[in-house]
């Protein structure tokens, strides 16, 4: 199987747009985003193309405006608030960096990787690198964002896209192996001017394999199910998922009507805004309640409908950094995916003994105080 990266990434975000684009191939809306972000990397080329002399600021301004294409905007003003966001990131960029002294040795640089055995199969995983440096002791990988969010610098030091970079960059400079506390990967945020930057350990790098292989397997299995994230905004095919369905349905069944399905959503919302305000006030009814309890030094405090008993509720909170270390490399980490106490039951339970005990040295005891309520029955006279 040939699969781009991009189109890996589409899969771990949705598997279910992933089979919409890459399977079915279902004509795809470009959005304006996508264009916006191409054109601006289409500048950043231009700016470190190699020549005599590097282009002024002017001059990719006026490349980027030349470019530009307004079409895909609702209206002038959208259209001018995104062109001039465009310049002010390139403006910025300049004033951040000194753009003479950089020494590209790569611009949108296309690979392509083998992953996998001839016994299970191979599969080739390829992608375009927006820029690789030579600096002074080594070299840096770059990829240019637009986006608005940034990430945490944890993200960026298990950033997936990177990971793949450098294992590409190393089958093209092998002797680079054994030099990798020399080389840095780093996301570069135009519209904040900020560049985040990692390394990568050895290990990282030899566990991609299995993760593609993984996602791989998922998608040789058909596991295509959609997943609801912000990014639905912005997705072409939200008019035929099933998430959404309900949003875009144009002839309901007449069992029940438009008006009293209106009624039942708007009544459940209600509800639901009734209960989490109710939630809110239990909180602060137990509290008050368990701080009284203390100054009256009781257990149990009985009113005319029912009793309310104290005890004390114990959970374990888990250092993920250690349990991660401990798991990752017996392949069991992926399996939690997140520190979830019937999951982690689970996988430790498979585990060896001494592993199982090293994980009690992960955990952390933690105590909460909870009230249980026995309702009163009514006296019966005779």
């Amino acid at each position: 199987m040939r699969l781009s990266y991009s189109s890996l990434d589409t899969y771990q975000s949705c598997a279910l747009k992933y089979k919409y684009r890459e399977i079915d191939r279902l004509p795809e809306e470009k959005s304006k985003e996508a264009v916006f972000g191409t054109l601006i990397h289409s500048t950043m080329k231009f700016i470190h193309e190699p020549g005599l002399i590097q282009p002024s600021v002017e001059q990719a301004i006026d490349y980027f405006g030349k470019h530009w294409n307004g079409d895909l905007f609702v209206n002038e003003m959208e259209e001018r608030a995104a062109f001039v966001q465009g310049v002010e990131m390139i403006q910025r960029y300049y004033e951040d960096n000194r753009i003479a002294e950089a020494n590209p040795i790569a611009l949108e640089s296309r690979f392509a990787i083998e992953i996998g055995t001839e016994e299970a199969g191979k599969h080739v995983i390829a992608g375009v690198i927006d820029r690789i440096d030579r600096t002074h002791d080594g070299y840096e990988i770059i990829d240019y964002k637009t986006t608005k969010k940034m990430p945490s610098q944890d993200k960026i030091d298990n950033d997936l896209q990177l990971s793949i970079y450098l294992r590409a960059f190393l089958e093209r400079y092998p002797k680079e192996w054994e030099r990798l506390d020399t080389i840095t990967v780093s996301l570069y945020f135009l519209k904040h001017g900020v560049k985040l930057s990692s390394m990568r350990t050895k290990e990282q790098l030899l566990a991609l394999d299995e993760t593609f292989l993984e996602i791989i397997r998922s998608i040789e299995a058909g596991k295509f199910a959609p997943t609801l994230s912000p990014l639905c905004d912005w997705c072409s095919f939200q008019k035929i998922c099933p998430l959404w369905k309900h949003k875009f349905k144009e002839n309901p069944k007449e069992a029940i009507g438009e008006a009293e399905a209106g009624s039942m959503i708007e009544e459940f919302l209600h509800l639901r805004n009734e209960m989490a305000a109710e939630k809110k006030r239990l909180a602060e009814l137990q509290e008050k309640i368990i701080e009284y309890m203390e100054q009256e030094g009781v257990e149990r405090l009985f009113g005319s409908t029912g009793i309310i008993g104290r005890s004390i509720r114990t959970s374990y909170v888990y250092d993920e950094t250690k349990l991660k270390a401990l798991l990752s490399p017996l392949g069991e980490w992926e399996n939690v995916v997140k520190i979830d106490g019937a999951a982690l039951k689970t996988v430790l339970e498979a585990l060896p003994e001494a592993v199982q005990k090293q994980t009690e040295e992960c955990r952390e005891k933690k105590e909460s105080l909870s009230l249980s309520v026995k309702a009163v029955k009514d006296s019966i006279s005779d």
